[in-house]
């Protein structure tokens, strides 16, 4: 891997002291940031990258995505290619669609390097998924370079289970789990209590204990939701995870919205992570996280996209902007949304020495280019990121001190024949 210097750029830490170093010089080892700032005079550089009119902060982390809803991109109200759109439809809708679903390990393995392709363009250099044959998913991410918390999504009650069959999903989780030393973690994925019956939750939560990993699911996404689970079994959907095992294991717990006083508190007596969706979200009608709420509490917070097909993009840049709208309107809710979409991004997908530019931590990061109209001059680097950077302004992504796009070019994904073969299978006019 060698040694990387790079010279004179804008540094954007977000490290605890959360410093912007101007005309600064990052050098990289083995993977592993080395210094910020000062370097070491006895530091020897393998490569040197002058990085003057640039700005370099840590990479962006898409905390709740499903990697196959790409190949139905905004969709608007059909419901054609993504399993849950629309997230206040019935649950037996919801299961017949699944069943339907044109999803196929191929189509998935092309589907998730679309995405994979689209994020990294994007500066994002970890994910979370929750969709189906994650195996195909795990094969992209190693390719790739990226890091990922992987979930294969299941539906299960008395009458069966569908996306997969909770033994091979222990399989997938066991086999996968640490691959590409350790970019790769696994996690349970069922879809969510108004999903999944108690007894299935409950069966996974056991085998998911047995196994030491973690659950990623959606939770009370909607008021329906909510009042549809009191009439089912006189409790509220998180109340139904935690009676049935799901709250003893680690959870990651996505588009979580409509909480009473009392579940907040389970929530926070049991240290789940929350991953909220704000423009997927209010692209759905539904209420965005109280993010605020969940921040003060010291709940663990992420972002994601949600799926693509509700989301259109899978675009980190308009997701933290969108959540500092809901924070607040002044400039500390949007230094918080940006902390959200890295560091804490990276502690939630189970990362720990990611997301912050600081010694010892991972040399995961992005490089924007600021030497054009929209962004020049840079006189506050951090407030250029917040208010101005688009997603195509990345032009560099690092990630464990490989690059995976380096001047605009993607160096891990042969991007035409991904595009080639994503179009084969949907049907565009």
């Amino acid at each position: 891997m060698g040694n990387i210097l790079i010279c004179g750029a804008d540094v954007i830490t977000l490290d605890v002291d959360g410093a912007v170093l101007r005309g600064a010089d990052v050098a990289i080892c083995d993977g592993l940031i080395a210094a910020v700032g000062a370097v070491p005079d006895d530091f020897q550089p393998d490569e040197i990258i002058e990085a003057h009119h640039h700005i370099i902060m840590p990479g962006l982390y898409n905390a709740h995505m499903h990697s196959g809803t790409v190949l139905g991109r905004a969709v608007g109200g059909s419901r054609a290619s993504d399993p849950w759109f629309d997230l206040r439809v019935t649950k037996d809708a919801q299961v017949n669609h699944a069943i339907r679903s044109p999803m196929t390990p191929e189509a998935a393995y092309w589907a998730a390097s679309l995405a994979a392709a689209e994020m990294i363009r994007g500066g994002v250099v970890g994910f979370m998924d929750q969709y189906f044959y994650m195996d195909q998913v795990a094969r992209v991410v190693l390719e790739s370079g990226l890091r990922a918390n992987l979930a294969w999504c299941t539906f299960g009650d008395e009458g069966g289970e569908i996306g997969g069959d909770v033994a091979a999903i222990a399989a997938f989780t066991e086999s996968w789990r640490g691959a590409g030393k350790g970019r790769i973690q696994t996690s349970f994925g069922p879809h969510s209590p108004y999903m999944c019956s108690p007894q299935f939750l409950a069966r996974t939560a056991a085998v998911a204990a047995r196994l030491g990993v973690d659950i990623h699911l959606r939770l009370a996404e909607s008021r329906e939701q909510v009042e549809l689970s009191l009439l089912a079994y006189d409790m509220t959907p998180v109340q139904v995870l935690d009676q049935n095992g799901v709250l003893d294991l680690p959870v990651v717990a996505a588009n979580v919205a409509y909480l009473s006083d009392f579940d907040l508190d389970i929530l926070l007596a049991r240290g789940v992570r929350i991953v909220a969706c704000p423009k997927a979200q209010a692209a759905a009608g539904l209420a965005v996280s109280p993010m605020s709420l969940f921040h003060a509490a010291g709940i663990d917070l992420a972002l994601g996209t949600d799926g693509a097909g509700l989301a259109g993009s899978l675009d980190m840049f308009e997701v933290f902007r969108s959540a500092a709208s809901h924070l607040s309107e002044d400039e500390q809710a949007a230094g918080l949304a940006l902390g959200l979409a890295t560091w804490g991004g990276a502690r939630v997908l189970g990362f720990a020495n990611c997301g912050r530019l600081a010694p010892e931590h991972a040399a995961d990061l992005l490089m924007i280019d600021c030497h054009r109209p929209h962004l020049w001059p840079v006189r506050d680097p951090l407030g250029t990121v917040l208010h101005s950077v688009r997603a195509g302004d990345v032009t560099d992504v690092m990630v464990a001190g490989q690059w995976l796009l380096r001047k605009g070019q993607l160096l891990t994904i042969d991007e035409e024949r991904v595009l080639a073969e994503t179009v084969r299978r949907v049907k565009v006019r």
